[in-house]
């Protein structure tokens, strides 16, 4: 595999990493409410979740999908049911103090905020199409074990430092200042935007 086709891998995929989705909306909301370590440790979980759907798309997962195409619409039933159940959390305890809001949504491990970035990244499917279709083009059947590593490096920084740069710039003292003042209507606007983002999920 050439050096032009991994630059090509990881320009595309850089793009889909930072279009805007419920990964970039969570970085946010996460870095806002509880600061930029426990964004960061979401981030990871979900740049281990893109390699996860990488490694699917590079085992069958487009095969599998056409198929069974009734497993893709139950994959965008579940990710739905789960983005929405997010914003109803969000949404019900957007009044609640950060102290409250932090316990509410068991994000003070390490592991637990990895864990909660990964079922974010699984429970949208727009990566899974993008990795099944776009993704599988540009990487050759016959690629070399050294190169597959080598893009799912790629896949885990663009995720991942995507996000944390989301992270990083919502952590500032200002923003974070701007939330606690405004926490109840920006919660509210974070689980609206989330539900939104389900909703369209389940009917496209």
């Amino acid at each position: 595999m050439t050096l032009a086709a991994l630059i090509a891998v990881y320009l595309v995929h850089l793009a889909a990493a930072i279009s805007p989705g419920p990964a970039v909306l969570m970085a946010a909301r996460t870095s806002l409410s509880h600061g930029f370590a426990r964004s960061a440790w979401l981030s990871v979980g979900l740049g281990l979740g893109a390699c996860i759907w990488a490694v699917t798309a590079l085992f069958g997962l487009a095969v599998l999908f056409r198929v069974a195409p009734a497993l893709l619409v139950a994959l965008k039933i579940g990710g739905a049911i789960y983005l929405l159940w997010l914003a109803f959390k969000i949404w019900r305890h957007a009044a609640d103090g950060i102290e409250d809001d932090a316990n509410l949504h068991q994000v003070r491990g390490r592991a637990a905020l990895v864990r909660q970035g990964i079922a974010v990244q699984l429970a949208n499917p727009k990566p899974a199409v993008f990795f099944g279709t776009i993704f599988l083009t540009l990487v050759p059947r016959d690629a070399p074990i050294w190169a597959l590593a080598v893009i799912l490096l790629m896949i885990f920084v663009n995720d991942a430092g995507w996000n944390m740069i989301v992270g990083r710039i919502f952590a500032f003292r200002r923003s974070r200042a701007t939330y606690l003042n405004l926490k109840t209507v920006i919660d509210r606007v974070f689980g609206g935007l989330l539900a939104l983002l389900g909703l369209k999920l389940a009917t496209t």
